[in-house]
């Protein structure tokens, strides 16, 4: 199974120069939790989450309408391409403990993005020998991400 056979295909994005209350709308309007960040030929800058602007907003005595996105994406993308093995991409978010990989095609332009969301919906019970995605996996891959480094560790033993 490929990711092309996953992903979601239509993506809200921003620019860089767009201000937190847009990004804001944008993912209330697109129910969605993260941006592709994207530059003038439609190469992608970074990535912002709902997480991202909420710490941004809530560690800063300003309005969202006052902080770029530029200030607050992330530069560091992790990604796939349509044509890459489901398993590769989950392997990548593993790595990178991300729930979210944007689509990259080969000319360069963005055509979906791999959410976790969307692994699960398509997760079978008794995949068929390695073309699918079994329930194994997505709890493999998630058990992944939420186990954290040193700050996640500090922050649970805390609590």
């Amino acid at each position: 199974m490929t990711v092309k056979e996953v992903m979601t295909r239509q993506v809200a994005t921003c620019r860089p120069e767009s201000n937190l209350a847009e990004a804001i709308a944008l993912m209330w309007e697109n129910d969605c939790g993260v941006l592709p960040v994207l530059g003038d030929r439609g190469e992608i800058l970074g990535m912002i989450t709902d997480r991202d602007i909420g710490v941004a907003l809530g560690t800063r005595n300003v309005r969202s309408s006052d902080v770029l996105v530029r200030d607050v994406a992330r530069d560091h993308v992790l990604l796939c391409r349509p044509h890459d093995d489901i398993h590769v991409a989950l392997q990548t978010m593993r790595d990178g403990k991300v729930r979210r990989l944007p689509v990259m095609g080969d000319r360069g332009g963005l055509e979906g993005i791999l959410s976790m969301d969307d692994v699960v919906l398509n997760a079978e019970a008794d995949p068929r020998m390695g073309a699918s995605i079994s329930y194994g996996d997505v709890v493999s891959t998630l058990r992944e991400i939420y186990s954290g480094g040193e700050l996640f560790e500090t922050r649970r033993s805390a609590a």
